[in-house]
């Protein structure tokens, strides 16, 4: 009678037991569908228009997410009232929404530092190049842009090792010789060095904007791990294009986007972005330094940082923190050697 008694609890706890299976594998599969969307899934968002987004660049949610209605209608040709209900399904998904400042200081751990080789230098921007941020070097030739540019590249490589450095040269100014001396300089396979720089030369801005779109399929498409995206120089081809005042605002709203999609690649790639700019002398400027950089407040406010870059005494160079978020302003001096940055 016991035995027959217990078996009606034994079959509850038994049904209990699938239960708690049957709902975990439930959780499971809905957290697995949640990860899994693609574009298929977003409201109007056929076959059609999938194959219309993917081929300009839009491959999953998180593109569609962080793009501008505008942008969503040049590729697909839908109505603004569908593309603002495609991009709301997909930062709805992706949940996009605020967060704490606690947060944001625990992603500010994942922020990687590229040094220069000089202290006073890394001192002067918090400790190295950041990563998730563009930084802009501007000065007139010879001031050292490009030489930081190439020692970046190595050193790059010598903290990450493995990485991939992307460089887009508009002013055929790479040199894979200088890659050398710096690489043996600091002890590393300059060959080695070399196959993991990919150079690409830009020949106008429409091109250059292009490559700069490219590295995101360098990134999903080829499975690189790029830390360093390095443009020298941002300015050269649009300066030599749009020229005269008639042709002012086109040509800042084509740095602007330049910049800006730069910007979005490296804030969801984590990767450091070098550019260097061409500058000016300023003719109405009776008392100072009359160099300005090129492009005017549109470069300057899209920069994370922003460095004035100059000749010193006896060869020497100093950098100038003209602009930063969190650094105070400040100057360091070095020097530019055959095997990299020197501190005076």
């Amino acid at each position: 009678m016991k035995q027959i008694l217990m078996e009606p609890k034994l079959i509850q706890n038994d049904e209990k037991k699938v239960d708690r299976n049957i709902k975990s594998k439930i959780v499971k599969e809905e957290k697995k569908i949640t990860k899994e969307k693609t574009l298929s899934d977003l409201p109007g968002v056929g076959p059609a228009t999938v194959e219309k987004l993917e081929a300009v660049g839009y491959n999953d949610l998180m593109s569609v997410a962080v793009a501008t209605s505008g942008e969503i209608i040049e590729a697909t040709g839908m109505t603004d009232t569908a593309v603002k209900k495609i991009i709301a399904a997909a930062r709805a998904s992706l949940e996009m929404g605020f967060e704490t400042g606690e947060e944001v200081l625990k992603k500010r751990e994942l922020v990687l530092k590229l040094s220069t080789g000089s202290k006073a230098f890394d001192a002067l921007v918090g400790g190295g190049f950041e990563s998730a941020a563009i930084t802009e070097c501007y000065g007139e030739y010879g001031s050292g842009k490009t030489q930081i540019g190439h020692i970046l590249a190595v050193n790059c490589q010598k903290q990450y090792p493995g990485s991939t450095v992307v460089y887009i040269d508009t002013e055929n100014t790479f040199r894979p010789e200088r890659i050398e001396q710096l690489a043996k300089g600091a002890g590393m396979d300059f060959m080695e060095v070399l196959k993991n720089i990919k150079v690409a030369k830009a020949f106008n801005t429409d091109h250059q904007m292009l490559l700069g779109e490219k590295v995101e399929d360098l990134i999903k498409k080829q499975g690189l791990d790029v830390k360093l995206v390095i443009i020298d120089s941002l300015t050269a081809h649009f300066r030599a294009e749009y020229i005269g005042r008639g042709t002012l605002a086109e040509r800042q709203q084509k740095i602007n986007r330049h910049m800006r999609d730069i910007a979005k690649l490296a804030q969801i790639y984590n990767f450091c972005a070098y550019v260097t700019n061409q500058v000016m002398a300023r003719p109405d400027m009776f008392f100072g330094d009359p160099t300005q950089a090129i492009g005017g407040h549109i470069v300057g406010h899209a920069s994370t940082f922003r460095i004035y870059l100059r000749k010193g005494k006896k060869g020497s160079r100093v950098a100038k923190l003209v602009d930063s978020p969190n650094l105070p302003e400040g100057e360091a001096s070095f020097y530019v050697e055959t095997s990299g940055l020197k501190d005076i």
